[in-house]
């Protein structure tokens, strides 16, 4: 009878354990192997299996404590960080950026053969920018330039415009705190993690392999999406 008690309440503890995690890794749409020569797959592996996984999980033990956030959505937490307890709020900040920021990141990759500029977010482009190539020089400049850690965005602001900017380590373009607010369309991962197994101290011959795997399709799909509530 002891037994099945103690098996009973090591199943229930694991149940709650389960529930208690609020957010979890995404499903990504391609294998490790899928963004060679590119990006290879034992960075893929590692970034997505031990770096991210380790911001989701670390996230979700710092929200365990406060259960108002139960429920919420990562961006409506992202957009209200100065309102987090102040005790979790540097963890959610770092933690709950990597998870957004990261999961963005994924969405927005896809095999070679399939990284094709299409859609209404070209002409967009080229009208903010002048080129193609213009806006492409603009994006790796910040993603160059950024000392440190962090990311490069093209993110479409308040009024519908296009912008190119870089944030600092997990920070990003929808939390209440940022120098520039805007909706993400496009992200690169300037992280050393992000590369150096690959590409070690050139972070320029990264960013410009990125260009070779960029999924247009969903960066169009987001442009749309936010272009559509910017006008409202």
């Amino acid at each position: 009878m002891r037994i099945k008690q103690i098996l009973f309440a090591a199943s229930l503890l694991l149940t709650l354990q389960i529930s208690a995690q609020q957010f979890s890794l995404p499903k990504l749409n391609y294998t490790y192997d899928a963004l060679q020569p590119y990006i290879d797959s034992t960075t893929m592996r590692i970034h997505y299996t031990k770096h991210h996984a380790a911001y989701v999980n670390n996230l979700n033990t710092a929200l365990q404590k406060y259960p108002q956030y139960s429920g919420k959505s990562l961006e409506g937490i992202l957009g209200n960080l100065n309102s987090v307890p102040e005790d979790i709020r540097t963890a959610v900040r770092n933690n709950g950026g990597g998870h957004y920021n990261h999961s963005l990141f994924w969405s927005l990759l896809t095999p070679p053969k399939n990284s094709k500029m299409e859609g209404d977010v070209v002409k967009a482009i080229e009208k903010q920018f002048g080129s193609v190539d213009a806006f492409k020089t603009e994006f790796n400049k910040a993603a160059t330039s950024r000392f440190g850690s962090g990311w490069a965005w093209l993110i479409v602001d308040k009024d519908g415009n296009l912008k190119v900017i870089s944030t600092a380590n997990q920070d990003n373009p929808i939390m209440d705190i940022a120098e520039v607010k805007g909706t993400p369309i496009l992200c690169l991962d300037v992280w050393e993690h992000a590369y150096y197994l690959e590409y070690q101290n050139r972070r320029a011959d990264y960013i410009n392999a990125f260009w070779n795997v960029v999924n247009w399709k969903e960066v169009n799909k987001l442009y749309l999406a936010a272009t559509k509530t910017a006008k409202k």
